[in-house]
């Protein structure tokens, strides 16, 4: 199990890891016959880019008592990710998810085996004080919120707990409708959960679909009017489009990719290079710059973190 030697860490998560299974060949996935095995899980994917940068960081989660969990449980350790905190849980097992292969830069289908799981039964149980408050940062997607009303719920106590103790805090909406009840319910949820945070990251068509705004810097004021610091908004070709709290605003070019592999992760990677650039004390166009580049490795490989950097590999961004 990993330790650390002051029991400190620089960012936490929460939230839920598959298995995933990556046909080799490209079509519809019916016809597939062999696949890849890696991993999934939003949170996860930020969880490793973090640690391969240098940041000592935790993962909150369940999985099953099964060699899909133990899988799960190998890689972050091999990854450097503190799992001190992450329950094995015989009662229900770690999910799945198959995804295609593409061959023309376009998102691969993807479907998911992962209701009931065991990352579905989280809870406010699983908040443990003095593991959270070790941490400066929390990190929270949209992704753990729609699991599961236990585990919205300790998100939000996350959230509360960690805002009274003067901690930072990062939003990716990462919008999955088919795990919400309602549109109206996603939108209600995420939005009240982006309220605690300091930076909220969504991209263009999830902050229309959250704000009905389609304009950059109407979605932006909508969140900076909740007491949000900064809004970074992902504008796909063109880069990202930030506005704070001060006012400052701007755009920060894409990093072009001739050979886009896999899309998924991108959202991720980007995450994993602002947060830690502004852990470190970057501006927030060098944190978007810095976000933008490492965005732009993760989709020049197959599998959802794989292409991630460590900091030697990152260079002088």
């Amino acid at each position: 199990m990993t330790t650390l030697d002051n029991g400190m860490l620089d960012v936490v998560t929460i939230g839920e890891a598959m298995a995933m299974f990556v046909a080799r060949e490209s079509g519809d996935l019916a016809a597939a016959e062999s696949f890849i095995k890696r991993a999934a899980g939003a949170e996860l994917n930020v969880a490793i880019g973090l640690a391969r940068l240098g940041l000592k960081v935790g993962w909150v989660s369940r999985v099953g008592a099964d060699s899909f969990g133990r899988f799960i449980c190998q890689l972050l350790e091999s990854e450097g990710v503190d799992h001190r905190r992450v329950t094995t849980d015989a009662r229900y097992p770690t999910g799945f998810q198959l995804k295609s292969k593409v061959d023309d830069g376009s998102d691969p289908s993807v479907e998911y085996f992962r209701k009931g799981s065991a990352a579905s039964h989280l809870s406010v149980d699983d908040f443990d004080s003095d593991y959270f408050g070790a941490a400066r940062h929390l990190h929270l997607s949209g992704v753990a919120a729609a699991l599961s009303p236990g585990s919205l719920a300790l998100l939000k106590h996350s959230a509360k707990e960690m805002r009274a103790r003067g901690k930072t805090i990062s939003f990716d909406p990462n919008l999955r409708p088919v795990l919400w009840r309602s549109e109206e319910e996603m939108r209600q949820q995420l939005n009240h959960l982006a309220e605690y945070a300091d930076w909220v990251l969504p991209g263009e068509k999830e902050g229309y679909i959250l704000t009905g705004y389609r304009q950059p810097e109407a979605i932006a004021d909508f969140y900076l009017d909740k007491g949000v610091k900064a809004v970074v908004i992902k504008t796909g070709c063109d880069g990202a489009w930030y506005k704070t709290a001060e006012g400052e605003q701007g755009q920060v070019e894409a990093i072009r990719v001739e050979n886009v592999v896999d899309t998924v992760g991108a959202g991720d990677g980007f995450a994993v290079g602002v947060i830690s650039a502004l852990l470190e004390g970057k501006t927030l166009p060098q944190a978007i710059k810095r976000g933008n580049k490492i965005g732009s490795l993760a989709i020049q490989v197959i599998g959802d973190s794989e292409g991630l950097p460590t900091r030697s590999e990152l260079g002088d961004f």
